[in-house]
């Protein structure tokens, strides 16, 4: 196996979602922790734009901050995992914990960002249900 087989292995293999789109926003890698969290089959996802898994009205705000980081090489959330609402492929709405980062090519170019994230729908639904719940 080769190192790029290797790396693609890996990525496909992750328990997170892996997902990486080109400078204009189109998925270009999907992995199969991807297809469980959004529903959609790689086969699917890949060559259709993110809005496929953004929720209509976080459009605007997404777009602002790729287009942003695309351009000055730097994510507003380096380092840091974000929640954030998504939606899955049957239409309802999730949470997800989304870490994001920059790829670059040999010359330093940024060619996209990638986003690792995992469902956490659950979690957030239950700390919204304590922290709604009458003090006993």
């Amino acid at each position: 196996m080769n190192d790029e087989s290797l790396a693609a292995a890996i990525a496909d293999a992750a328990p997170d979602a892996i997902i990486f789109a080109d400078r204009g926003g189109v998925i270009r890698f999907w992995n199969r922790a991807a297809e469980t969290v959004f529903g959609h089959a790689a086969a699917d996802a890949v060559g259709r734009n993110l809005d496929l898994i953004i929720p209509e009205r976080l459009r605007a705000a997404h777009w602002e901050g790729f287009d942003k980081a695309i351009a000055s090489g730097v994510t507003r959330h380096s380092g840091k995992a974000m929640t954030t609402r998504s939606m899955h492929k049957d239409g309802h709405r999730i949470y997800v914990e989304l870490s994001f980062g920059l790829l670059r090519d040999a010359a330093g170019t940024v060619i996209g960002a990638l986003a690792c994230g995992r469902d956490c729908t659950e979690r957030q639904l239950a700390r919204a249900a304590s922290s709604s719940a009458p003090a006993t």
